[in-house]
């Protein structure tokens, strides 16, 4: 379970192995992105969540629903309001990942899978207000090295995910590590 009971406000895994298509389609809605997003803040009800997205609670409810049979959101308490039983969502994991070989072949991910995209597209107001922090390096370094360099920022984005929200503002954190087939090499030095 989590080490810090103070994000979000309940008792979560810190990482889940999505390992069927199912969660992974789950996962492949903007919405329900924003909906985890938002529960990784603190648990909400269907309510809460509606007001904050913008959406109508039968959308909202809908969405919660996907993850929930899927396995990504859960029931965290429950509350009595007059005599109905409030139920508050939470996430089931700071992190899902999809397992090697989990996915089958011919199943496509979702289109807004690739998170760089994602990210690429919200820069985009911080970027022309000049508010945006961002960089990219270029490294030949074998498989292996690569690997360990994922791990290694997996940490960090680990670190990010316990930070504890506050504020009006929230900020993205992307990072990838991606082949670049074709990109220039220098010749060796002998010749």
């Amino acid at each position: 379970m989590a080490n810090n009971p103070s994000v979000p406000d309940y008792d979560l895994d810190d990482t889940v192995e999505l390992t069927s298509s199912v969660q992974v389609r789950a996962l492949g809605n903007q919405l329900r992105t924003t909906i985890l997003g938002l529960l990784h803040e603190r648990a909400a009800t269907v309510t809460e969540l509606a007001i904050a997205v913008g959406r109508p609670k039968s959308t909202v409810a809908y969405h919660i629903n996907v993850l929930h049979e899927a396995g990504l959101a859960r029931v965290v308490r429950t509350r009595r309001v007059r005599a109905i039983e409030e139920r508050y969502f939470g996430r089931t994991a700071r992190m899902f990942y999809i397992g090697v070989g989990q996915r089958p072949r011919d199943e496509a991910l979702p289109l807004d899978f690739n998170d760089l995209d994602v990210a690429a597209k919200e820069s985009q107001r911080a970027y022309q207000a000049h508010r945006l922090w961002s960089f990219i390096r270029h490294a030949r370094i074998p498989p292996e090295r690569a690997a360990e360099f994922w791990t290694e920022a997996m940490a960090l984005v680990q670190e990010f995910d316990r930070l504890p929200r506050s504020g009006n503002i929230a900020y993205g954190f992307a990072v990838g590590i991606y082949p670049i087939p074709g990109y220039p090499v220098l010749p060796s030095p002998e010749q």
